[in-house]
């Protein structure tokens, strides 16, 4: 579980889960920090990265649901984190059916 000040995420929150309050948002600290490194513009990325550290967005992208991370996202952020060599980064997640 991640531990991060929901005052810090909230602006976050605001601007990319507009679907929930930001007060919904942050109470599911991992998908705002998700939804940043997949569709964030460089400044929040960047913004983000030095205010969680890189062991959070580790974690996030290790916990990672299907449909949070597009292909490109997925890629950049395991090399990024050092957790991909070059020419090997693992599957996207998938959902799973009983």
């Amino acid at each position: 579980m991640i531990q991060i000040s929901q005052e810090l995420l909230k602006p976050f929150a605001s601007k990319y889960i507009w679907w929930k309050t930001p007060e919904e948002a942050v109470s599911m600290p991992g998908r705002v920090i998700a939804q940043v490194m997949n569709i964030g513009d460089y400044a929040d990325v960047q913004a983000l990265a030095a205010q969680v550290g890189d062991a959070v967005l580790r974690d996030v992208l290790m916990h990672a649901e299907a449909g949070q991370f597009n292909e490109r996202s997925w890629a950049y952020w395991h090399y990024h984190l050092g957790l991909s060599s070059v020419d090997h980064v693992p599957p996207l997640p998938v959902r799973k059916f009983s």
